[in-house]
């Protein structure tokens, strides 16, 4: 996921996709901690995109804030 993405979303829609993100992040460490992980790769890449989305958040949060 590109971070032009992430920002072209609403705040609802980042915080459904955080919520979506931090599941799957816990299902693939108990996949990984019962052995059965086969992407493994996949775990960096869920723990950057819930980075961005974070990072985003705050940015607009720090604007609004600003803007006030």
């Amino acid at each position: 996921m590109k971070a032009v993405d992430i920002r072209s979303k609403s705040a609802d829609e980042l915080q459904e996709q955080l919520i979506q993100l931090k599941k799957e992040q816990f299902n693939l460490r108990f996949q990984k901690a019962s052995g059965q992980l086969e992407n493994t790769a996949r775990v960096n890449v869920v723990r950057r995109d819930i980075a961005r989305i974070k990072t985003i958040i705050g940015e607009r949060a720090r604007s609004a804030e600003a803007g006030k």
